[in-house]
């Protein structure tokens, strides 16, 4: 397997690397032979894993290659959300209270260097959190009130390695990266009682209240109790065996946090961590589908340096995207190369990489319901009036938000629609997902694949009724064994 170590300068780089090379993020992200690469390992020691910056796409864009990424996104993710954290780390407290107790101090700094920490002491309690969070460089702050509790974590960069450590960290380097098996964090899975999570306050919730009353009922006749609870209720989530999202998903939302504990504690979940991952992010979207060779409008990746010749590749109008949009919040069309440039601009100020798209006008877009990938639901979802998409937010009248829709039997949709519906839905693995696909010229492209689609009473529902409900309790409960 190849492996290649990723940091922002690598002139800058002072450690072992054994038969591993070590290259640019930039040049990892935009340069095409990396895209192309099969069967590489990449260590992502950049200096900022943030959300959308460089750090974080060397992550997100290693998985979307197929390559195998230290840290995952999920593991970065993990690190931004300390109320995760500290429920993590109560998995080892004993290890905690056991390796701290003879520390005299109320406060107490953890240096995780690839697993290990310079004090022979403090080696099992690195390996637990290195096992965790998976960041090669690793930074724990406890703080001592009756007992020892985790105050923060973070990554640090090797700049931040203090001069008396560095000897101990070439050591530590050398044998990480000599290594043929990293570990990784396992999860297992438990029983019955399911959890909804609906956000009251939700500008585009993906079920209607029949729909969640259905969900509800229906349940009870499966012999699954089901309660709605809502992002105050985070404590209360381990009560529970199993976890249905029905709130809109974002990376840096309560969505995440409920499942990624979820996932920790073992529980029944639609859907995944990594799900929301992956498809609330477009660059990872854009990058999946073209290593997967599935159809798509043109798309570019958009960054500082390539910014002035995507209009080649796609034309006007242009599509663009933010990362991270979802029902068409963050999805702007340019008519004219001055929109675009100013769109552009303001777009790559939030995040170092955003998508452009050719321009694919159409009636309406496929929306097939794939369930542990089985299509179980199939929609036509009209433009709104007047509008380029299916979403109008800045319509005046709420009844003009959204277009018209249609239902039907997955039998009458055309079969190269279901087959590339389901050929998308594998790249994210199993879960419920909605894949969004345009036909162009003939040809079936696919436009999104969304990883928490809309069960709404009345719509997704109006063919096959009950049954659309019924399938995704009993994929909750096959998950439950």
């Amino acid at each position: 397997m190849n492996k290649y170590i990723v940091v922002n300068q690598p002139e800058n780089w002072n450690f072992s690397t054994g038969n591993t090379n070590v290259i640019s993020s930039q040049d990892y992200l935009t340069n095409p032979k990396y895209a192309l690469l099969k069967n590489a390992r990449i260590f992502n020691l950049c200096k900022d894993y943030s959300y959308q910056s460089k750090g974080y796409y060397v992550s997100l864009l290693a998985e979307a290659r197929g390559h195998l990424p230290i840290p995952t996104t999920k593991n970065i993710v993990d690190l931004k959300t300390l109320k995760l954290v500290r429920i993590v780390s109560d998995e080892f407290n004993d290890e905690i209270q056991k390796s701290l107790k003879n520390i005299k101090s109320r406060e107490f700094t953890l240096s995780i260097y690839f697993g290990q920490n310079v004090a022979q002491k403090y080696k099992v309690l690195s390996s637990l959190f290195y096992k965790h969070f998976q960041v090669p460089f690793l930074r724990v702050k406890f703080n001592y009130n009756n007992k020892w509790n985790v105050q923060s974590i973070k990554a640090i960069s090797e700049s931040e390695i203090p001069v008396e450590h560095i000897a101990s960290v070439r050591e530590f380097a050398n044998q990480y990266f000599s290594k043929k098996r990293y570990d990784t964090a396992k999860v297992s899975n438990y029983d019955f009682d399911l959890a909804i999570l609906v956000n009251p306050n939700d500008p585009a919730p993906p079920s209607n209240p029949k729909a969640l009353k259905k969900f509800v009922d229906i349940a009870e006749k499966m012999n699954i109790y089901a309660e709605i609870i809502e992002p105050k209720d985070l404590s209360r989530l381990s009560s529970f065996d199993a976890l249905f999202l029905r709130q809109s998903t974002e990376v840096n939302n309560e969505a995440y946090t409920f499942s990624r504990k979820a996932q920790q504690e073992g529980l029944a979940i639609i859907d995944y961590p990594d799900a929301i991952l992956k498809c609330c992010n477009k660059v990872y979207m854009a990058e999946a589908l073209q290593n997967a060779n599935i159809d798509t409008p043109k798309t570019v990746i958009v960054h500082n340096n390539n910014r002035n010749s995507v209009l080649k590749e796609t034309g006007l109008p242009c599509v663009l995207k933010a990362p991270d949009s979802t029902f068409s919040f963050g999805v702007k069309k340019a008519n004219t190369k001055e929109e675009f440039d100013t769109l552009v601009t303001e777009m790559l100020k939030e995040s170092e990489l955003i998508i452009a798209q050719k321009f694919c006008p159409s009636d309406y877009d496929w929306r097939i319901g794939v369930i542990d990938n089985k299509p179980f639901y199939a929609c036509r979802y009209y433009m709104a009036k007047g509008h380029w998409q299916i979403y109008n937010w800045k319509a005046k009248k709420k009844t003009e938000q959204d277009g018209n829709a249609d239902c039907m039997a997955i039998e009458d949709v055309p079969k190269n629609v279901i087959d590339m519906a389901l050929k998308s839905a594998k790249l994210m693995g199993e879960g419920l997902f909605g894949i969004d696909i345009k036909i162009v010229e003939g040809k079936p492209m696919v436009i999104e694949i969304n990883d928490n689609p809309n069960i709404d009473f009345g719509v997704e529902d109006l063919h096959y009724g009950d049954l659309v409900y019924t399938e995704i309790l009993y994929a909750l409960k096959k998950r439950l064994g």
